[in-house]
């Protein structure tokens, strides 16, 4: 698998690796190149955050009116350690990992929805196996603590089992792929593009995905609060460089697919493939969805949920208060 996904998104959600504050090394930040603060973004693996590699390329930070430097991280972890360390003034990570940095003292907002999963996370099970309920009594590997570990406790919840029902193996993602890809175990819970690895095994398929629960896995800008309450105007203009790069992939896809594909080192085929399962979010989507609702489209609705479960399911301690973590200033004040 190609270096720029090896590692990437492991969308952790265990307390103490999301504190563990590692040594992710960052490199240089340019020097900027007009007035105001350089803003330290960072990204992974994934693809929803592709389209800042766009952004950057294309110049639409310089041409919103912002300095804004992307940072590129082979290891999810490591973007979200540097973002709790203030190495990063924003990252792009999951609501499930922000709420878990909450419970742990974190001091984070989010300001932009990229996108929900819609069917890159999977639960990838052996043949015979056709149901989540088939998964009693099976041993099921994943990353604990990661998004995927979340994605597995909730169907097994939802499918009337508990996580004793079945043996869970605790393996790196990669690891739980290859695992399950050489009959070592029955099932595996992991995503692109380590799906495409672990159903090369004959006979397997996707039991369940992130497809069957829209919104459960969402993919946010992330961002230091005190950084948003001191430079509201850059946050602004970071918002809106992605806008624009969302209106220029639609109108100018010749020139702007090449760079997707470049950033996520695999094959304009295979990441037309991953592409299909994550569903960007428009202007009007983030709007609806930093509403409360009923549903996990709704932001509000998710976090709390997602609280409530991470807490049951002992991948938190406590419930953290999620009031001011949600912020739609900025999506609302884009400018169409």
């Amino acid at each position: 698998m190609p270096s720029s996904t090896k590692n990437g998104r492991r969308r952790t959600t265990a307390l103490a690796l999301l504190l563990s504050l590692g040594t992710g090394l960052l490199t240089a930040c340019q020097k900027p190149t007009s007035d105001g603060p350089m803003v330290r973004i960072g990204y992974s693996a994934w693809p929803g955050w592709f389209p800042w590699a766009v952004t950057e390329a294309k110049g639409l930070f310089g041409k919103a009116g912002v300095n804004a430097k992307m940072q590129w991280f082979d290891g999810y972890l490591d973007s979200i350690n540097a973002l709790n360390a203030g190495q990063l003034d924003c990252n792009s990570q999951t609501l499930n990992d922000t709420i878990s940095s909450l419970a742990g003292g974190a001091d984070l907002q989010v300001v932009l929805q990229n996108d929900y999963s819609t069917g890159n996370d999977q639960i990838i099970a052996a043949e015979g196996i056709n149901t989540v309920a088939d998964l009693k009594g099976k041993k099921v590997a994943a990353e604990e603590g990661t998004v995927d570990h979340y994605l597995l406790l909730k169907v097994l919840k939802d499918a009337g089992l508990k996580s004793s029902d079945i043996t869970f193996v605790p393996l790196e993602t990669g690891a739980a792929a290859a695992a399950f890809a050489a009959g070592k175990v029955d099932a595996a819970g992991v995503y692109a593009p380590f799906t495409t690895q672990a159903l090369k095994r004959p006979g397997s398929k996707a039991i369940t995905t992130s497809k069957d629960h829209p919104g459960a896995i969402s993919d946010l800008l992330v961002c230091r609060t005190d950084f948003v309450k001191q430079n509201p105007e850059a946050i602004q203009k970071v918002v809106d460089a992605w806008f624009a790069t969302l209106k220029l992939m639609n109108t100018d896809p010749a020139a702007t697919l090449p760079i997707l594909v470049e950033r996520s080192g695999v094959s304009e085929a295979e990441f037309k493939a991953y592409d299909a399962g994550t569903t960007i979010q428009t202007l009007a989507e983030n709007r609806q969805n930093f509403k409360p609702g009923t549903t996990m489209t709704s932001l509000p609705y998710a976090g709390e949920q997602i609280s409530a479960f991470l807490v049951e399911v002992g991948l938190a301690k406590t419930k953290p208060n999620i009031s001011n973590l949600l912020n739609p200033t900025f999506v609302n004040n884009v400018k169409e």
